[in-house]
C-alpha cells in the first residue's frame, strides 16, 4: 500500500506533539547525540543532493558538447556533402533563402537607383558647359556606372554563395541536433537508473525544502508558475518556444500545429494544476491553498 505524503489528523493537534517531542529531546539524556546525528544526516542529504543535481545537469551537457562537436557533426558533414547534392533540408528553408535573396536584390536595385539619380543630377548641372573637362566627366560617369553594375552582379553572386553555405550548414546542424538530442536523453535516462538512490535523496530534499517555505512564498511560486505556463500571456511564450524547437530541428514552421498546440496544451496543463492543488496540496498544506486563493482573488 502506498504511503501517504501527509500526516493523519488525530485527537491531539500535531503542533502539540511536535512541541512535546522537541521538549523531550532537550530534557532527557542523549539529546545532544540526537541533535548531532540529525545534523550529520541533514548535511549528508544536502551534499548528496547537490552532487546528484550537478551530475544530472552537467554530465548530459558535457556529453552533448563533446559528442556533437567531435563525432556527430564531422560525420554528418561528411555524409551530407559527399553522398547527396541537396542544400536545403526542407521547403521551409528554401522559402527563407528565397526571401533573403529577394530582399538583397531589392536593396541593390534601390542603391543603384540612388546612384543613378545622383549622377543624372550631376550630369544635368554640367550640360550647359561643353568644355573638354565636362566631356571627360561624362565619360568617367559612364565607366563608373559600368563598374557599379559589375560590382552589383559580383556582390549578388557572393550573396548567393554565402546563403548556400549558410543553409547547407544549417541543414547539417539540424540533422546533428536531431541525433544528439536523442543520445542526450538516453544519457539522462541512464543516469536516472544508475543514480536512483541519490535521486530519491534529492527528491526528498527538494520536497522538504519546498514544504518548509512559508504559505505566502509557496502561494507566490504557485501563482508565478501557473501564470507563466497557463496564464493570459502564456500563448505568446508557447508560440515562441515551439518556433525555437522547430528551428532547432530544421522543421517547417506550421502555424496550424502551433495554434492547435497553444489552444489545447495550456488548457490540459491548467486542469492538471487544479487537480494537483485540490487532490494533494489541499491535504498536505490547506493553509497554502487558502492563501493561494486569497492572493488570486
Amino acid at each position: 500500500m502506498e504511503k501517504q505524503a501527509f500526516e493523519q489528523t488525530g485527537l491531539i493537534p500535531r503542533s502539540i506533539i511536535r512541541t512535546f517531542d522537541r521538549f523531550k529531546k532537550q530534557i532527557f539524556p542523549g539529546g545532544e547525540f540526537l541533535v548531532v546525528q540529525e545534523f550529520r544526516i541533514s548535511r549528508y542529504q544536502v551534499l548528496v543532493s547537490v552532487r546528484c543535481l550537478v551530475s544530472l545537469i552537467f554530465i548530459p551537457l558535457v556529453f552533448n558538447f563533446f559528442v556533437k562537436c567531435f563525432i556527430l557533426l564531422p560525420l554528418t558533414n561528411y555524409f551530407w556533402n559527399s553522398y547527396q547534392s541537396k542544400i536545403f533540408l526542407n521547403s521551409y528553408q528554401q522559402e527563407r533563402a528565397f526571401k533573403e535573396i529577394k530582399f538583397f536584390e531589392e536593396k541593390i536595385y534601390f542603391e543603384t537607383l540612388l546612384e543613378e539619380e545622383l549622377k543624372n543630377f550631376e550630369n544635368n548641372n554640367c550640360q550647359y558647359l561643353s568644355t573638354p573637362q565636362n566631356i571627360q566627366f561624362l565619360d568617367d560617369s559612364n565607366s563608373i556606372a559600368f563598374k557599379n553594375y559589375c560590382n552589383n552582379q559580383l556582390n549578388f553572386q557572393k550573396k548567393i554563395i554565402s546563403l548556400a553555405n549558410q543553409y547547407n550548414n544549417e541543414s547539417i546542424e539540424s540533422l546533428t541536433n536531431f541525433f544528439i538530442d536523442f543520445l542526450t536523453l538516453g544519457t539522462l535516462g541512464l543516469l536516472f537508473i544508475i543514480m536512483k538512490p541519490q535521486i530519491i535523496i534529492l527528491k526528498s530534499f527538494l520536497t522538504e525544502s519546498i514544504y518548509s517555505l512559508s504559505d505566502t512564498t509557496k502561494s507566490f511560486l504557485l501563482i508565478l508558475f501557473t501564470d507563466l505556463l497557463v496564464g493570459f500571456h502564456s500563448p505568446k511564450g508557447w508560440e515562441f518556444f515551439l518556433e525555437l524547437i522547430l528551428l532547432h530541428f530544421g522543421l517547417p514552421k506550421n502555424q496550424e500545429f502551433i495554434f492547435l498546440f497553444v489552444a489545447t496544451f495550456p488548457v490540459i496543463l491548467d486542469t492538471v494544476f487544479k487537480y494537483w492543488i485540490f487532490r494533494y496540496l489541499n491535504k498536505i498544506s490547506p493553509s497554502t491553498v487558502a492563501t493561494y486563493h486569497n492572493m488570486i482573488e
